[in-house]
């Protein structure tokens, strides 16, 4: 184990489309999350902010954007981008100054306001970067390769429409308890069922959206939390940040290529499963001691994935295990107690963040109508694309 830091505060905008900049987001999530930690801006030694990207440019200088906002008082300040796995990376910044001795306390931000659709790269030629690649030789976009990873399950392991739907129907019901949440309805199988088809065979009510949202976590040492009163806080114990191996030979966004295991003896973890394996490792956990998951959803079928990915039950098994209800809220490893994307949509540099804030509000009892009974070790899962892993192990 490398040390863990304590969790002193977490704080949210709500998910929506709320027509602002999201400076103002990230400053609302930073107000409510030093507030939930009892201390004072001036208390926080670095800042660090997860970027968000608009017309290629990153971040508009997120950290420092942020911190102005909230005032200038002097403090470290750093910018990360990592795409989806962005919140992540920040945490894991974070978490490296204050087990360097660089800071007791750091403010860890992100926030978005996305554009309406599904998300393109910006104009212009650029032959040496593979997310515009795909869209210019392939013409696939994120919901495209959601529909062809739904297709592939389908054909290796038998998953069926009904199976990607109730996903939804899950998720729904609980992000229908989450104040934070962009939807708050629950849905039906047959609603889902009955939504446009958007990438053969999901359904609109399969693709995540994209969304305006903010999130912020005050992170300090474990000396410094028990100064102020706090014996026993959340913990984060693992963080993964982890790549791919080659070959891999499960093609991901924006790689789609071909695969050189005909010359190459395969990993023998895929990627994601790669990501999972390494936080846990870390933390001295494995599947069986968590409590809840918080994974990342942008479609139905991609959850199903990760259940297999995180060790919960055995390859081609994750619609089974959805199927016995195991990962329902009243389930033995509930997957998604947030709602998940399915019910906040994308605000890319912000979710790694938020989900860490479920994790947190789990563990410390205060997750309302949503709470896992007894909830000790949970685990945060998503990934960023160039091949960024991202996990989170918090206990308590």
């Amino acid at each position: 184990m490398t040390g863990e830091v304590a969790v002193l505060g977490v704080g949210m905008h709500p998910w929506g489309k709320w027509g602002r900049g999201f400076v103002e987001y990230g400053a609302v999530a930073a107000r409510a999350a030093l507030a939930d930690a009892g201390l004072d801006w001036r208390q926080v030694g670095s800042v660090v902010g997860a970027d968000t990207v608009r017309g290629g440019y990153p971040g508009y200088v997120a950290g420092a954007a942020f911190a102005k906002a909230l005032g200038w008082q002097g403090a470290r300040v750093t910018s990360v981008y990592a795409a989806c796995a962005s919140g992540t990376q920040a945490v894991h910044t974070a978490r490296a100054q204050i087990l360097a001795g660089l800071a007791d306390v750091v403010l860890v931000v992100g926030a978005d306001a996305a554009p309406k659709g599904f998300f393109r790269p910006a104009g212009g030629d650029r032959p040496d970067d593979p997310d515009w690649l795909r869209f210019r030789v392939l013409g696939a976009t994120n919901p495209t390769y959601f529909g062809l990873y739904a297709r592939r399950r389908m054909a290796v392991y038998g998953d069926t429409v009904a199976d990607f739907a109730e996903v939804k129907v899950k998720n729904a019901a609980l992000g229908a308890l989450n104040p934070y949440a962009r939807y708050r309805r629950r849905v039906t199988a047959e609603e889902v069922a009955a939504s446009a088809v958007v990438a053969d065979p999901l359904r609109l009510l399969d693709i995540c959206a994209t969304s305006d949202g903010g999130a912020a976590l005050v992170l300090a040492g474990m000396d410094f939390a028990r100064r102020h009163g706090r014996a026993r806080p959340v913990r984060i114990r693992a963080v993964s940040t982890v790549t791919p191996r080659y070959p891999n030979t499960v093609l991901d966004l924006p790689d789609i290529a071909t695969d050189s295991a005909v010359a190459v003896e395969p990993s023998a973890r895929t990627f994601r499963a790669s990501v999972a394996e390494a936080a846990c490792e870390e933390a001295g956990v494995g599947p069986g001691d968590l409590s809840l998951a918080e994974v990342y959803d942008l479609s139905t079928a991609l959850e199903l994935q990760w259940y297999e990915d995180l060790g919960l039950c055995a390859e081609g098994e994750g619609a089974k295990l959805l199927r016995e209800g195991a990962t329902a809220l009243s389930g033995r490893i509930p997957v998604n107690t947030s709602g998940g994307l399915a019910s906040f949509g994308e605000a890319v540099p912000a979710q790694a963040i938020a989900q860490v804030c479920e994790l947190t509000w789990q563990l410390r009892g205060e997750a309302g109508d949503r709470q896992v009974p007894g909830a000790r070790v949970g685990i945060s899962a998503n990934q960023g694309l160039f091949g960024h892993g991202s996990a989170v192990v918090a206990v308590r």
